[in-house]
């Protein structure tokens, strides 16, 4: 099956959220400890050091202010705060306009 070039994809088509539910554990701490590493956050900063900011963010990732996002386009998936999904979408939707 030959994958579409990632210019001619829909941006819509291209980006899905993850449900957190759908990811075994290990993976959802795998993905949220690349977040904690890519944010820039001081795992010293924290008594349990990486499990505590961890810990914390999979209390926001339920209250729905990070979100799991996979690109379609690259076979990759991250976290994303709210807000980045947001400007994220918003940078899009300016995107396809300026394609029109």
């Amino acid at each position: 099956m030959s994958q579409m070039p990632l210019d001619q994809m829909d941006p819509k088509d291209r980006f899905i959220e993850v449900p957190q539910t759908m990811l075994p554990a290990d993976t959802r701490r795998a993905l949220l400890e690349t977040f904690v590493t890519r944010q820039g956050y001081d795992t010293t900063d924290v008594g349990e050091g990486m499990a505590g900011w961890v810990a914390e963010l999979e209390g926001q990732l339920s209250r729905g202010k990070l979100l799991i996002v996979h690109d379609i386009g690259t076979e990759s998936t991250e976290v994303m705060t709210l807000e980045q999904w947001q400007s994220f979408g918003r940078q899009l939707a300016d995107d396809e306009e300026e394609g029109d």
